[in-house]
């Protein structure tokens, strides 16, 4: 019976006409576990797929609702905690996935001819889904969401003579509000997704056109004129079709990866929702998902006349630097060990990614909105102004900044021995009159407080209890 439905579906659809010849196309026999991520981040894509349309049954994109609904989604709906985590988790390893396979790619150099377009279309893939992810983290629609949305825009605002215009268009009027949410959830939903299918057909399209590269071989270099030649004699001789001997290994790999998605959905969860969206609320500290953070550190380290030029210009440039790749050099060795500085290369950016990934982690650049009061064993003093003085440091958020032998936060200089540099007279006009990114102060204390704080920092010296001479006096 079944079998009878399925020839009907078959005559019909023509699946084993058109189909059956694309999963059964032969490849290298040697396309073993390195080729496994590219399938597995198109695995991902379809868990996305999946977890998105599920959640977007019962996410309301639209001012307050977008937090209620979310909150309803991770606490009340069936399996809305579960389904959440998935998608955010499938978030994470598409991005990981789409970054190694073309790691993996650049290593081998696959995009050498005939694939050059393979690899522009990667490239493309993989900022689309840099989209998908940013756009995704904005809908959460919490404080987090709200901060960064209008840092988006402020962003784009910089963009010469049409600068105004994108941030117009990015908030869907002249402020963040309910346009805005519904303007990211139209191109979290339906744009980006709509591209990434348009730009997967065309990868597998020119994958079967190409056929899959071989692993690289220092004897054997890429000569574009006889490059197509050999690579059919060396299938008709030692290629396998892809269903089923060559793919079992994608089929593996991408169900351990489901697998793993699934398991910290269940046993980590969702990533926590801030507070409600408050535009109002300054001391939101936005902050992107973990594999943007490199990206913020740089930002972080920029003086302020650079800030500009890399926040337009480095998307582009790395965009348009690795999509020229193949134009560069689309003949030669294909071996890792004959090409060196490709190696230096991902060696180099690996390692400028971790190091810049924990600096953002830590973010030093950023207030520490949560610091508490000093604790007894850092103030050292039995002296009740100097101990008030102390406690005015948290209490006027001088600790959100400046750091006190280890405790506060790290935007501003340290003042843990304040009292080495600046005498009283010093500290009094700092204080009153701020400076840089500092405040002024004179309107938000009396003159008896800032008598105390004076007195607590004047007790910040490398040699404690002893008389020091100032250096900036």
């Amino acid at each position: 019976m079944l079998a009878k439905i399925w020839n009907w579906i078959d005559d019909r659809s023509g699946f084993s006409d058109v189909v059956m010849p694309m999963l059964e196309h032969v490849v290298p026999r040697d396309a073993r576990w390195w080729y496994v991520f590219g399938s597995a981040t198109l695995c991902a894509f379809i868990v996305q797929v999946l977890t998105g349309v599920a959640l977007a049954m019962v996410y309301v994109p639209g001012g307050d609702a977008a937090y209620k609904s979310l909150i309803y989604i991770t606490e009340d709906a069936t399996l809305g905690y579960m389904v959440r985590g998935m998608h955010y988790y499938g978030a994470t390893a598409m991005v990981m996935l789409a970054v190694i396979h073309m790691t993996q790619v650049f290593l081998h150099a696959s995009y050498k001819y005939p694939r050059e377009m393979n690899w522009m279309s990667g490239v493309v893939l993989l900022f689309v889904v840099l989209g998908m992810a940013f756009t995704g983290q904005l809908l959460r629609w919490d404080a987090n969401g709200v901060w960064s949305v209008m840092v988006a825009a402020e962003m784009a605002g910089r963009v010469p003579f049409i600068g105004a215009y994108i941030s117009h268009f990015i908030l869907g009027g002249p402020t963040v509000g309910g346009s805005t949410l519904s303007r990211f959830f139209a191109i979290h939903v339906f744009i980006l997704p709509g591209l990434i299918f348009a730009g997967v057909g065309l990868h597998l399209w020119l994958i079967l056109r190409h056929g899959i590269s071989e692993m690289p071989k220092k004897d054997q270099p890429v000569e574009p004129e006889t490059y197509k030649e050999e690579y059919e004699a060396r299938l008709e001789k030692t290629g396998v079709p892809f269903w089923p001997i060559a793919a079992w290994r994608d089929v593996v790999f991408s169900t351990i990866m489901v697998a793993v998605i699934l398991g910290c959905a269940i046993f980590i969860g969702p990533p926590e929702l801030g507070t409600a969206p408050n535009p109002s609320d300054i001391h939101t500290n936005p902050m992107p998902d973990w594999y943007f953070w490199w990206y913020f550190a740089i930002l972080s380290m920029l003086p302020p006349e650079l800030e500009t030029y890399v926040i337009l210009g480095m998307p582009i440039l790395g965009m348009i630097g690795l999509f020229i790749v193949p134009m560069l050099s689309n003949r030669g060795h294909r071996a890792p060990s004959r090409r060196p500085w490709a190696i230096g290369t991902v060696v180099f950016g690996a390692t400028a990614f971790l190091v810049l990934t924990i600096y953002g982690y830590r973010k030093p650049w950023s207030p520490d909105f949560d610091v508490k009061p000093l604790p007894p064993e850092i103030v050292r003093s039995e002296d009740p102004r100097v101990q008030h003085g102390a406690l005015l440091l948290q209490q006027k958020g001088c600790l959100y900044c400046h750091d006190v032998d280890g405790h506060g936060g790290h935007r501003g200089p340290e003042l843990s021995v304040i009292g080495n540099r600046l005498n009283r007279g010093k500290l009094v006009i700092r204080i009153n009159n701020g400076g840089d990114n500092m405040p002024s102060f004179a309107s938000t204390l009396t003159a008896d407080e800032l008598d105390q704080m004076v007195e607590f920092l004047l007790t910040r010296t490398d040699h404690p209890g002893e008389e020091s001479t100032p250096t900036e006096d």
